[in-house]
């Protein structure tokens, strides 16, 4: 059957202005971390790609590792693109990533522009793509030249091959750099894109601060913790989940007492609003306009429906906001 896309997909999705460009994210983003790659279902992803543009959801988002295999969430993106939603095209915001370990050599990871200008061609042929919205480095490269990686960028960004420049897990110090190079090019920073959750609070250190000055946008990954801040926990850790895996990104030390403390008395303040804790958590992340889009992973459609719901009630009050505070500067 050939997918038409919902008629009411923009009535409810909320869509934030990135800094001080023209582009506008939607407030709920869909990352294609896990779950989507060549070990995965595919109809299980392809369904979760197009109930996620349905609910308003336009920005994708993927790097050249993600799988596993590393490559394969391209290559499953670009099947769904080319089956389902090739005629809207022009309504998505596609964004990838070059930074990690990809290929043998001194050439296969980093931030050098041999690496990141090879690594998008290979990313463009995988997804069908003559060109990504956004193209991301992934990581700083301590070994690289800045100017180095930025020039490469903008050369990205002025071939046509990405819209937008964007960079991943930068210091506030390193961030700033980066903003100042890229402005002498020509080519502004558009998005940066941290780890930021209610557990994981680094970027209020500065970083924040440095994009509001320049201008730039925010996307925040990993807005519930790896899961940490869903129900998922809240009364251990279940065996079929990330924290139960030795190869997992959350692992079972980080379910520490302290954390379930926090999480749970979270919980509760999330049940006051009628609000899962999964849904609590994306709108603390969003709350006050500093964070442009939140980026969410999931593994099946109800996440993801769950998540977009989030945005009904997205305002805080002072009271709530100091409870919050509460429970996470509490030490054990």
């Amino acid at each position: 059957m050939v997918y038409t896309a919902s008629e009411d997909r923009y009535e409810s999705m909320k869509y934030n202005r990135v800094g001080r460009s023209g582009l506008k994210l939607p407030a709920i983003s869909l990352g294609l971390w896990h779950n989507f790659g060549g070990t995965d279902r595919f109809e299980n992803g392809r369904e979760m790609i197009r109930r996620a543009f349905d609910l308003g959801i336009t920005h994708f988002d993927l790097a050249n590792n993600y799988g596993p295999p590393p490559g394969s969430a391209e290559e499953m993106f670009g099947q769904v693109l080319k089956k389902d939603l090739a005629p809207y095209r022009d309504e998505l915001v596609i964004s990838s990533k070059a930074g990690y370990y990809m290929w043998p050599g001194p050439y296969g990871e980093w931030g050098s522009r041999k690496y990141l200008i090879s690594s998008l061609d290979q990313s463009l042929k995988r997804m069908g793509l003559e060109y990504v919205d956004i193209f991301y480095s992934h990581r700083f490269d301590p070994d690289t030249p800045l100017e180095e990686t930025m020039m490469a960028l903008d050369h990205i960004v002025r071939s046509g091959k990405a819209l937008y420049a964007g960079i991943s897990s930068y210091s506030a110090e390193q961030t700033a750099e980066a903003i100042a190079i890229l402005k002498e090019l020509g080519t502004p920073l558009l998005i940066h894109q941290p780890n930021y959750s209610m557990l994981d609070r680094w970027i209020e250190n500065g970083l924040q601060d440095v994009l509001e000055e320049n201008g730039v946008g925010s996307i925040a990954f990993c807005p519930l913790a790896q899961g940490m801040l869903t129900s998922k926990y809240l009364n251990g850790i279940p065996e079929n989940s990330r924290a139960a895996s030795p190869t997992g990104a959350l692992q079972e030390n980080q379910i520490t007492p302290e954390a379930l403390r926090k999480i749970r008395a979270l919980n509760q303040i999330a049940a006051s609003r009628g609000q899962s804790l999964a849904q609590f958590a994306l709108a603390w992340v969003l709350r006050g306009g500093k964070v442009t889009s939140a980026l969410i992973g999931a593994s099946r459609v109800s996440q993801i429906e769950e998540n977009v719901a989030a945005l009904s009630n997205s305002d805080f009050s002072e009271e709530e906001l100091a409870r919050i505070e509460t429970i996470l500067k509490t030490e054990s």
